[in-house]
């Protein structure tokens, strides 16, 4: 396995640097490794970063501006907003995505999401299937 960066800018084991660079921000840190070998083993991706707060996660896109191309965002956080976070990626470059994961998915929060930035948001509940089909498309591409 190779190494990526965790929130605190140390190293950590796991993934491949070969694919689509992503970070994700989830502060479950059970649910958060296993999205991490998940989307990393059937996606394809690369998980460059993880992070548990709007605040690391906003200082983590702050100083690598180039160096994702898909961000994973939960609204809900243990200090902060994912809605934070997918607001300060309003004026990313044209390859950079950002997705929304939620057990909140409602109709309002995906619209509320959508005006801030995001392409999508899954439902963590019942759509992380669609979620990982969004990923394996992005990572062909």
């Amino acid at each position: 396995m190779a190494t990526h960066l965790n929130e605190t800018g140390g190293m950590a084991t796991g993934g491949t640097r070969s694919g689509l660079p992503t970070l994700i921000v989830e502060d479950n840190p059970m649910l958060r490794e296993e999205l991490s070998s998940t989307l990393n083993e059937l996606a394809g991706l690369s998980i460059v970063n993880t992070c548990a707060t709007a605040k690391s996660a906003m200082g983590w896109l702050e100083r690598h501006q180039g160096d994702w191309s898909l961000a994973i965002v939960d609204i809900f956080l243990v200090e902060g907003s994912g809605l934070e976070v997918v607001d300060a990626c309003r004026d990313r470059a044209p390859h950079q995505h950002v997705v929304v994961i939620s057990n909140y998915a409602t109709s309002d929060m995906r619209r509320r999401c959508k005006e801030l930035g995001a392409e999508a948001i899954f439902d963590k509940s019942t759509e992380i299937d669609a979620l990982i089909l969004y990923c394996t498309s992005l990572s062909a591409h």
